[in-house]
């Protein structure tokens, strides 16, 4: 891969030192935690966590893990086409192990900086990188923008099966339109940069994405794929202590949950996901102490899932191109 000139982006004078971000997400997170935790009845808490039925969980789990996957195959199809030829087995393998780092960092972005320094071996490359790791992010929120606005138009409206698809198609094509949109214009963009300025190198090298808009459709479709992977996955924990709704509301209340998490309030959503959860699930009958039973059994399979990057990440710590160059090697002549 061609290494792009180096990019230096201005940092923002008037952004929170690192540290005083740190401390701040810290109290929030105590903050959040207290305030949902104050008003649980914790003998029916613990009678909840007692009598959960662990084999609904572990299937969550492993739908939960299986999510994963289809995210490190999404970003693949995002990154080869810019300069990144490696194969699924190694998006994947990057992927869990953001996961991991998402888990130990305190930055909500942690992970997505780790991936992308561990996809390039320069800088610049690494930048580039990042770039894909975002546009992985966006086809991701685009995605749960559309499952959840599906649900909430269908429970609102009460529509039948046949309306319901025909809206989610409708919010579908509307965010496929709009990266099609965005990298349309990249053209533009280029053209009013000038040519002594090494960001014009770097925009350019995200042409493949104007030239093949295929790659957003299908990385959205995979997208999609994913976000109701995670709302089965919750679906099956509720399901672990008891809790068995319609799978529109888990498909309406993930994503709603999943999208304040993004938000950098607490550390790895945490308050955020059970709050969110108590103030959801509260219409659908679900008691307060259930719905943050949820959050924490949710929480549980997340950090089990992270886990899984640590480990991969012990096992190999060369750069992609190493492992390249090693798969090379190996190929029979």
């Amino acid at each position: 891969m061609q290494n792009p000139p180096k990019i230096s982006l201005p940092l923002s004078s008037g952004s929170l030192p690192g540290w005083l971000s740190f401390v701040l997400r810290i109290a929030a997170t105590f903050a959040l935690m207290a305030v949902v935790l104050w008003g649980i009845k914790w003998p029916k808490f613990f009678a909840l966590l007692e009598h959960c039925d662990w084999g609904w969980w572990f299937a969550g789990l492993v739908i939960g893990v299986f999510v994963q996957v289809l995210a490190g195959i999404r970003w693949a199809a995002l990154a080869r086409p810019i300069g990144f030829p490696f194969s699924t087995k190694t998006f994947v393998w990057r992927f869990f192990e953001g996961q991991f780092f998402s888990l130990c960092l305190p930055s909500s972005i942690g992970g997505d900086v780790v991936k992308a320094y561990r996809l390039a071996d320069s800088t610049s490359g690494r930048l580039l990188a990042g770039c894909t790791v975002l546009a992985d992010r966006l086809t991701g929120l685009a995605a749960l923008g559309v499952l959840a606005g599906t649900a909430l138009i269908s429970k609102e409206c009460a529509l039948d099966v046949s309306a319901t698809l025909a809206v989610g198609a409708a919010l579908l094509g509307a965010a496929v339109a709009a990266f099609w949109l965005g990298v349309g214009s990249l053209d533009h963009v280029l053209a009013i940069i000038p040519k002594r300025y090494a960001a014009r190198h770097f925009i350019a090298q995200l042409l493949p994405y104007k030239l093949r808009p295929s790659l957003m459709t299908r990385a959205i479709g995979w997208s999609l794929l994913v976000q109701i992977g995670g709302s089965v996955t919750v679906a099956l924990i509720a399901r672990a202590i008891g809790i068995v709704l319609p799978m529109p509301v888990w498909f309406t209340v993930v994503p709603l949950v999943a999208l304040a998490m993004v938000l950098p309030i607490s550390i790895n959503g945490v308050g955020v996901r059970e709050g969110g959860l108590v103030f959801l699930l509260q219409p659908a009958g679900v008691s307060m102490d259930a719905a943050v039973a949820i959050g924490l059994l949710w929480f549980l399979s997340t950090i089990l899932t992270g886990l899984i990057g640590g480990v991969l990440f012990l096992l190999d710590r060369k750069p992609s191109v190493a492992l390249m160059s090693d798969a090379r090697l190996t190929e029979p002549a």
